[in-house]
């Protein structure tokens, strides 16, 4: 009897000790925190909250100092190898596009480097191909743009000289010689750029033919990454690194995938509305507009804003006016109807975060970052993800049935079941003691229905 009240007593807070969750959650207390005591005749002193409030900040305040100096360091790494370091990752992002017909033909026992060089040369073919179609006409049809304006410069010229603003046309030729005097002053600048712009197209070849191939292993050999992964990382992390791995590569698959066929609607229905309106280069502008929409936002209104020029120049301005509604009517179609639908799953961002994503990527590294800021910020996103799912596995908030689990192939002869049951053992040991026990014990319950469910979404992946 004594014992059982001196254990509640001892679970008990001390008399007149103010506890409870709130004021624990408040105050953040700890075990090792000193506890405040109040009483009836004595209030709780000011200075001692305050205290343990200026200890929260300070403590705060030097994490955040120190991961920032990491993150100073870390950029400040990855600034000087950058060279090496881009075609990486435009080797991954092309490799999630070719992976799926690789995969195809390696599971019809075609050889691995057979299967790649088929997929490579038939992918690049078909670029090839389509740039070499656009070729004939860009080159049939650029001289005529160019006269249509002329012609259309010679027009603003006599509108100006005899419309409302009544403009002499000294004063025209003079402002003409000027800009002339001035493109003179600055042939040298031009003559650097021109060298700072040769030196930019070795550098896009050497990275072009890095990423190449790098493509090409990692196409062949990438399947060996994740085993490499969880022999050299441990079992531990190595099943961890496995899964949120995993789950970036299907991101960016789905990234890209998502991208493509939005950019495939957009160039169809963009196109169409061009070549029945007979504005040239109808084709050019359609394919431009396809690739301009892998850098999201930027990319398709810089090409909708040439096809408008085009149309000015070509066909005059009621032309370039329905050629921007049609644009403006496809983009609202893809806001607001397909790329909801398509990426959804893909990334689960916000067009907030896509928009500052492709702002700051352009601003830092130009076109090369606005196209890889949106990858790089879903792929950050899965990471705080992963990140989160564990914090609430290891509070107590959720289960290891509530997670879904991607983990499916690392080689050849792996094994799907036995993948997910070793990352679901690596959840289990995270989850609190109760919970964890109570996981057990459903298992055992619903053993059979378990295991299904578990292999058939092993095997879904």
């Amino acid at each position: 009897m004594s014992e059982n009240k001196a254990e509640n007593g001892a679970d008990r807070a001390p008399e007149g000790t103010m506890s409870s969750p709130l004021t624990d959650a408040v105050e953040g207390a700890s075990p090792a925190a000193p506890t405040i005591s109040v009483t009836a005749d004595q209030p709780i002193d000011r200075g001692l909250i305050i205290g343990r409030d200026g200890r929260w900040v300070a403590g705060w305040a030097l994490r955040l100092i120190v991961i920032g100096f990491a993150a100073f360091m870390v950029w400040n790494i990855l600034d000087k190898l950058w060279t090496g370091l881009l075609p990486v990752l435009l080797a991954i992002l092309v490799s999630t596009v070719f992976w799926p017909p690789v995969r195809w033909l390696r599971d019809h026992k075609v050889p691995a480097t057979l299967a790649v060089v088929i997929v490579l040369i038939s992918g690049f073919g078909i670029l090839g191909g389509i740039f070499g179609a656009m070729a004939p006409r860009v080159a049939d049809q650029s001289t005529l743009l160019y006269k249509q304006a002329l012609e259309g410069v010679d027009r603003l010229q006599q509108w100006i000289e005899n419309g409302p603003l009544n403009i002499n046309a000294d004063q025209i030729n003079a402002v003409a010689q000027d800009a002339a005097v001035k493109l003179q002053e600055q042939a040298a600048n031009i003559a650097t750029g021109v060298a700072a712009g040769l030196s930019t197209a070795s550098s896009v070849a050497v990275t072009t033919a890095l990423m190449l191939v790098l493509t090409f292993f990692f196409l062949k050999d990438g399947h060996k990454f994740l085993p490499w992964v969880r022999k050299n990382a441990g079992n531990n992390v190595g099943w961890h690194l496995t899964e949120v791995l995993t789950r970036t590569w299907n991101t960016l698959s789905g990234y890209i995938r998502a991208q493509a066929a939005v950019g495939l609607l957009d160039a169809v229905c963009i196109g169409a509305g061009l070549m029945l309106m007979g504005v040239p280069l109808a084709f050019v502008l359609a394919v431009i507009t396809f690739f301009g929409g892998f850098i999201p936002i930027v990319g398709a209104v810089s090409a909708g804003v040439l096809s408008v020029l085009v149309a000015l120049v070509s066909n005059g301005v009621t032309t370039a006016i329905f050629v921007l509604i049609l644009i403006l009517v496809v983009q609202q179609l893809e806001g607001n109807v397909f790329s909801p639908m398509l990426q959804s799953k893909a990334m689960n961002l916000h067009p907030a975060i896509v928009l500052l994503s492709v702002t700051v990527g352009g601003t830092l590294f130009g076109i090369v970052g606005a196209f890889l800021a949106v990858p790089c910020a879903a792929t950050l996103a899965v990471w705080l993800r992963y990140h989160a799912e564990l914090v609430s596995l290891r509070t107590g908030e959720i289960t290891v049935d509530d997670i879904e689990i991607v983990t499916a192939q690392g080689s050849s002869t792996f094994n799907p079941s036995e993948g997910l049951m070793k990352v679901r053992d690596r959840f289990s040991s995270l989850m609190p003691a109760g919970n964890h026990q109570q996981d057990s014990d459903d298992e055992d319950g619903d053993g059979d229905g378990e295991s299904g469910s578990s292999n058939s979404r092993a095997d879904s992946h």
